[in-house]
């Protein structure tokens, strides 16, 4: 119980920061614009520099990174994938499935998955953290949305498909701190000074802005809500504890597996809504796993960290 209590308090002042945006957005105080001034702040400035920042600090000589991509990626598959066995078991309909897509593998890894890590395990985490977020975010922005578009009425638009992936900013962000790494770049002192300036500033924002964007959410009636609490606790405590008990019964050590475990558990994210809206899929039922994800986070979190020792 000492551990939980303690864990507890580690994640805490994130989610206090998240109900002071909550409090904002229900006393009127902010509105829908705050958000997407908020996060176009996130996703073009304060992410890109938490991402350069944190892969700086890498060292490509000293430490190989394979195994904690290719088991993000295994679990990522694995979960997306599992979208067809449950759509057919359920008879749910394609437009579900195609949501499902979104739903089972993509927590919200970036905007909270980060903060949380560095919260919990340092600045030493970080440039995990941002591996780990360049994963998710590059499958999401492929595989996902391809499978999205297979399952659609429309046709695939290939195009529109690379230019959503090399137009983002994590990615760009990923492949500068990477180049900054691998070539060796001195970067002058106010400039890095300046680019952990913007990278400090986003955990505030990120989190004060999904609280504000929970607060909008219509409450809805209790028995809408049990889907949306059965998708929550499998993504956040089922899948990722199979997926834990697989890794520790393989013959080798796996480094940086509380870092992967925890992102695994991490609720949904707010860019599956986004693409939920953009793909006409079950939007209100992803805005409420968001919701309920997020506030079921403030346990399960503390939970896996006592798991994980």
């Amino acid at each position: 119980m000492d551990t939980f209590l303690i864990s507890f308090e580690t994640v805490l002042p994130l989610f206090l920061v998240i109900f002071a945006g909550l409090l904002f957005s229900r006393t009127k105080v902010s509105s829908e614009n705050w958000v997407e001034i908020l996060n176009k702040y996130a996703l073009w400035i304060g992410f890109p520099a938490l991402v350069i920042f944190s892969l700086m600090q890498l060292d490509l000589d000293g430490k190989s990174y394979t195994s904690l991509i290719l088991l993000n990626t295994i679990f990522i598959f694995a979960s997306m994938f599992l979208a067809f066995p449950v759509s057919k078991f359920f008879g749910l309909s394609v437009n579900m499935k195609r949501s499902l897509f979104l739903i089972l593998p993509f927590g919200n890894v970036s905007y909270l998955g980060i903060p949380i890590l560095y919260s919990a395990f340092g600045n030493e985490v970080l440039p995990i953290a941002a591996i780990i977020s360049a994963v998710y975010v590059f499958w999401l922005l492929t595989l996902a949305i391809l499978l999205i578009e297979i399952y659609g009425e429309d046709k695939i638009n290939l195009k529109k498909l690379f230019l959503s992936l090399v137009q983002n900013p994590l990615l760009l962000s990923v492949f500068i701190g990477l180049a900054i790494v691998a070539f060796k770049i001195q970067v002058p002192g106010f400039v890095e000074k300046t680019i952990q300036l913007f990278a400090e500033s986003v955990t505030a924002v990120v989190l004060f802005s999904l609280g504000i964007f929970l607060g909008m959410q219509k409450t809805g009636k209790l028995k809408e809500w049990i889907q949306v609490a059965i998708l929550s606790v499998v993504t956040m405590f089922i899948l990722p504890l199979v997926f834990y008990m697989i890794v520790l019964f393989l013959p080798y050590e796996i480094n940086n597996l509380k870092a992967i475990i925890i992102d695994a558990a991490m609720p949904l994210g707010v860019t599956p809504y986004v693409l939920a809206i953009q793909y006409k899929l079950k939007t209100t039922l992803v805005a409420r796993v968001v919701v309920f994800g997020t506030i079921l986070s403030m346990f399960i979190i503390p939970l896996w960290m006592v798991i994980l020792g």
